[in-house]
């Protein structure tokens, strides 16, 4: 029975050492990503704007900054850390803070103007515009909300939803979801590390019980041979 513990114990130990080098190297893995994406920003180096009592603020307003997080959180349904929005270090880099920028993005495209001018008269639906200058509201509309065939909003989609608009959501969702995986990545690295101590201490246990066990067989035995 001893030996049969040892046995389980030695097996168990083993596991739990392997679920440590994989620890090991998922976390290697996680910081050689976090690496790249912290060098990432720093190239780009993309700040938030706060003011001197660490708010956060757009184009010098808390207000501006509370309209996007509000976009962010209520309207995109995002889960904000407010922890990972720090006045000290300002630099884009955290999920939260790609996600705010790009809701920054299009908070200001979404409540934009754009001009659109008609050399003619165009009827439409039975609606006249008349030649001449038009400011056009994007009026919270997105690239698919626009009526592309309107004579209005569909020069309007195109210069309010520019090439670079897209381009920097698009990068900037990229970021987040960088940044969310590689923490997430942090957190299987933790399980893993876990599981690698809990087959570690029942490895130990199995060896603990294995010394009590083998004296008390010993015992039994040699009740046993004295009753015989």
């Amino acid at each position: 029975m001893a030996n049969k513990l040892r046995i389980v114990g030695a097996v168990l130990a083993l596991a739990g050492l392997g679920f440590f080098g994989a620890a090991i190297f998922a976390f290697t893995e996680v910081q050689a990503g976090q690496n790249s994406l912290q060098k990432f920003s720093e190239a780009q180096n993309v700040e938030l704007s706060y003011n001197e009592d660490g708010q956060l603020v757009d184009r010098g307003t808390v207000e501006g900054a509370e309209a996007i997080l509000s976009l962010l959180k209520d309207d995109w349904g995002y889960k904000v850390v407010e922890s990972e929005l720090d006045a000290n270090d300002p630099l884009v880099n955290t999920g939260t803070e790609y996600m705010y920028q790009m809701a920054l993005v299009a908070h200001h495209t979404l409540t934009g103007t754009t001009t659109v001018t008609l050399d003619e008269d165009v009827e439409y639906n039975g609606e006249t515009f008349e030649a001449g200058t038009y400011e056009v509201a994007t009026d919270g509309k997105y690239w698919a909300d626009f009526d592309r065939m309107h004579p209005l909003e569909g020069p309007a989609r195109a210069q309010a939803w520019t090439a670079t608009a897209h381009a920097l959501m698009g990068e900037l969702g990229v970021g987040s979801v960088t940044a969310s995986t590689l923490k997430l990545g942090l957190g299987i690295v933790g399980l893993i590390g876990g599981l690698g101590g809990l087959f570690l201490v029942i490895g130990g246990a199995c060896f603990w019980i294995a010394r009590d066990v083998a004296p008390a067989a010993a015992n039994t035995e040699v009740k046993a041979t004295a009753a015989a």
